[in-house]
């Protein structure tokens, strides 16, 4: 997971394993944690808990990583939600990855099976999660039968604890919410956690949700566009949670966003994987290879447009519409 980064100037210039005995000391602390803010509500009793149990995550992180067929997903970035139902012509998967201490969050209806999938950081889950319940709710005004229910997935036994505090935001903001959400997946934190080599990682980095079927299942994807320079900017300048899609059209739309035109932040791609790492990066010991290339490009991105404005024509949205070929493709003229 990377830093929404807002202090751009040059940085100046341990890790704690845990035994086994520890690491299930903490595993049985956070599902107790979890247990206390579930229980204070009746919404939440512990039929609707039980899937928090180490075994049931352990089940669903070892299912078969899925490569999803970019011409049938819609992908979700960092701070980015995106929600539909199985009417949908143009899509058939949302998904996300990348998360390390980043956690994705799935909420169904199993009425409309109406979805929506969420990639959430932390900076601001108790005014977050609200839009995605209203999200799921609004697609199922119809529907007189039928539940909400609620899958979480990500996290890991990291330093700093984000994960762990990230959890229980999630999960005490779901329990303050009116509807009665059921708990489904809890495949978070502690257990997620494996450790290769001495060093603390998440097993499951990235989710998918069959939007047709309603399967969640773990994922991996080739593409992320459309668009993903541009997204992974907002993201970059410290951009809020954002609902990408509007799904009774079937367009993709990203902005408008702003960023300063004299960012100092060139200095950024002088610096070797390390610095990078340990300056952008919430977990620099759990990311994906790919992470430092991904953070150069979307720096290169913010610099070659120095005026965020001319991306975006009349203050619009980029809009984007998948064609018969299966790609996205920027929509002109809406």
């Amino acid at each position: 997971m990377s830093h929404a980064v807002t202090d751009f100037a040059p940085p100046d210039r341990k890790h704690v394993h845990h035994n086994s005995s520890c690491s299930y000391i903490l595993c049985l602390f956070l599902i107790c944690s979890i247990l206390m803010y579930l229980v204070t509500n009746k919404k939440f009793t512990y039929q609707h808990i039980s899937n928090i149990k180490t075994e049931s995550a352990k089940t669903f992180r070892s299912r078969p990583l899925v490569d999803v067929d970019p011409k049938c997903l819609l992908y979700v970035h960092q701070r980015e939600f995106a929600a539909t139902t199985p009417a949908d012509k143009f899509v058939s998967v949302i998904g996300s990855d990348d998360a390390t201490t980043c956690h994705l969050v799935v909420l169904q209806h199993t009425g409309s099976r109406a979805a929506c999938l969420a990639h959430c950081d932390g900076s601001n889950t108790w005014s977050e999660v609200p839009l995605f319940v209203k999200a799921v709710a609004s697609l199922s005004t119809f529907c007189k039968e039928g539940r909400f229910e609620l899958h979480i997935v990500g996290g890991f036994n990291d330093d700093s604890k984000r994960s762990h505090d990230l959890s229980l935001d999630l999960l005490a903001a779901f329990q303050k919410q009116k509807e009665e959400i059921h708990l489904e997946t809890c495949c978070i934190t502690e257990v997620n956690d494996v450790v290769c080599d001495r060093i603390h990682r998440p097993a499951v980095y990235g989710v998918g949700v069959n939007v047709k079927t309603g399967e969640v299942f773990p994922a991996s994807f080739t593409d992320k566009g459309p668009a993903e320079e541009l997204r992974s900017a907002r993201t970059f300048v410290g951009g809020q949670m954002a609902d990408i899609y509007d799904c009774s059209r079937g367009l993709v739309k990203v902005g408008p966003c702003k960023w300063s035109p004299n960012l100092d932040i060139g200095f950024w791609l002088s610096q070797d994987d390390d610095t990078i790492l340990k300056y952008l990066s919430t977990s620099p010991k759990a990311e994906p290879p790919h992470f430092v290339r991904h953070i150069k490009s979307t720096i290169r991105f913010i610099l070659e447009h120095p005026d965020p404005d001319s991306l975006f024509p009349n203050a619009e949205p980029q809009l984007f519409h998948r064609t018969e070929g299966g790609d996205w493709e920027r929509l002109l003229h809406p």
